[in-house]
């Protein structure tokens, strides 16, 4: 019995993390055929070109407490040469592979959400 009070303790909303959602993102892409690669940073509802997709960024948020321990994006991603989505739905940065895009050419995943400044907390060198 014990164990199922722990299971509804950690299910309840209480447990639940606290995201905010930024104003952008940064995401990478690799084209698996030439070894191209590149960052592109996007705001939310902009979308960005390379070779045959189109990668648009519709949310992105992290946890408020930690701005730069994981992004969660929502992509939706489209090739030139297919009608639907390649990719509709959310990305985690620090889970790539959770819900990757299934595409023969082409990788794309989060790399982190655009925090406003102050945000983050320096770090002093020693």
């Amino acid at each position: 019995m014990r164990w199922l009070a722990l299971l509804l303790a950690l299910a309840s909303p209480a447990g639940a993390q606290e995201f905010t959602e930024a104003e952008g993102g940064l995401i990478r892409w690799l084209d698996k055929l030439t070894g191209a690669s590149g960052d592109v940073e996007l705001v939310r509802g902009q979308s960005a070109s390379n070779g045959r997709l189109t990668i648009q960024l519709d949310n992105c948020r992290y946890p408020s407490d930690n701005p730069v321990s994981d992004a969660n994006a929502h992509l939706t991603i489209l090739d030139s040469l297919q009608e639907a989505p390649v990719f509709q739905g959310w990305m985690l940065a620090s889970s790539p592979a959770l819900s990757a895009m299934d595409h023969p050419r082409y990788d794309v995943w989060v790399l982190r959400c655009t925090v406003p400044e102050g945000a983050v907390p320096e770090v002093e060198e020693e």
